[in-house]
């Protein structure tokens, strides 16, 4: 039997140029380009599969995804405390393997995972965002106020279903905790949320932050955004914000000896104020 070692990868991408994360056939993404290099580097074949801790789609940038992968102890052994340096001369310039370490016991990066921290970026500035910035902030043609769009933010933050502001997946639960949801400015003209959660669904993070604009720029009262999270269902007058004003930040994890547990509990459907047992999906 072949002996096996679990890693760590802790990974940054401009995701302007890629069809997302997930592998898919005749498309650039950030996993089938990550697991190539590795499939080179360590001379496997199939290339070996990554787990991530969130999916982000075309255009979304990171710069704390984390993924994790399973190889041969030989093959990694080889090349131990290199490969970062290693798939440096491998990857393009727009993805990073900033780390490789062997990962404790019950690690899972998807579903051992704590929280993802998101930030979305938005430039107000009448004459245009900074040309360095664009594949990374959205220009919102109408000033935003930050004190109505925090009282909108502040009235969904808690365990709620988010189907509102998710598209559904066959199977998978709507239902999420949102820790933290606030705006604030980098700069004059530079507003930014930050938007932290135990998981997200898909497209959840950009439709709160298209209905958190409406409520900035003045179309929207800052109660609205509570009232259609209330009904449940999509609705079609919450916009969806662009992908590449995205970037995912930071994933938490709990301490080593709760590693395993935590990955158990993420693995249990939740309906409000009560579980299920079966899988969910914590992908953005």
């Amino acid at each position: 039997m072949t002996a096996l070692v679990r890693l760590r990868l802790d990974i940054g991408y401009d995701g302007s140029d890629f069809a997302g994360w997930a592998r898919q056939p005749n498309q650039r993404t950030v996993q089938g380009v990550i697991e190539d290099a590795l499939a080179r580097l360590l001379r496997l074949d199939p290339p070996p599969m990554l787990t991530v801790a969130g999916r982000t789609d075309a255009g979304v940038h990171a710069r704390g995804q984390v993924a994790h992968v399973v190889l041969p102890v030989a093959a990694y052994s080889a090349i131990n405390g290199t490969m970062p340096r290693r798939l440096a001369g491998l990857l393009p310039p727009d993805v990073r393997v900033r780390r490789v370490t062997p990962a404790p016991e019950g690690f899972d990066a998807r579903f051992s995972a704590l929280s993802r921290r998101y930030a979305y970026r938005v430039c107000d500035d009448p004459v245009g965002a900074d040309p360095l910035l664009r594949n990374h902030v959205l220009l919102h043609p109408r000033p935003v106020n930050l004190d109505r769009m925090n009282e909108a933010s502040a009235l969904l933050v808690g365990e709620h279903d988010f189907a509102a502001y998710c598209r559904k997946r066959e199977g998978a639960t709507t239902i999420r905790e949102l820790l933290r949801f606030a705006w604030s400015r980098e700069d004059r003209y530079l507003a930014v949320a930050t938007v932290e959660a135990d998981a997200f669904c898909h497209s959840m993070v950009r439709a709160l932050v298209g209905a958190m604009l409406m409520v900035g720029d003045g179309r929207r009262e800052p109660e609205w955004p509570s009232e259609v999270l209330a009904a449940r269902v999509r609705d079609s007058a919450v916009n969806v914000a662009p992908a590449h004003g995205l970037t995912l930040e930071e994933i938490r994890y709990p301490d080593d000896d709760a590693l395993a547990s935590r990955a158990q509990e993420t693995r249990r459907v939740r309906t409000l104020n009560a579980t299920a047992a079966a899988p969910t999906s914590p992908d953005a």
